[in-house]
């Protein structure tokens, strides 16, 4: 169940990032340079509230070292990347090994 959860998850984020990624490129092709969106433009378009409450959330409850240091640096990514990484690890986490039963053809 569990490993179905993530491969969704891992899903819905690699949608997110073929959606970003058609934006920037799009974007590129306009602007006959490249243009890549960091996660954090896309973020304050879309909803400036909960990224200010996920920003107050983290410096309060954990270290606004860990804003500064750590989530800063991934909200400066382009976010097709960020998405495209997090989708990876998504699939990584769900992905189901196939058994074998034995080395040989014949058993």
């Amino acid at each position: 169940m569990f490993r179905f959860v993530f491969r969704l998850a891992a899903m819905v984020a690699l949608s997110v990032s073929v959606i970003m990624a058609v934006l920037d490129t799009t974007r590129t092709v306009a602007a006959s340079a490249l243009v890549l969106t960091p996660l954090n433009a896309s973020w304050l378009a879309v909803s400036p509230d909960t990224r200010a409450a996920f920003e107050g959330f983290v410096r309060t409850k954990a270290s606004p070292l860990l804003w500064d240091g750590v989530i800063a640096w991934v909200l400066n990514q382009p976010g097709f990347a960020v998405f495209a990484v997090l989708a990876f690890l998504l699939y990584a986490i769900g992905y189901r090994r196939q058994r074998r039963t034995g080395r040989f053809a014949a058993n």
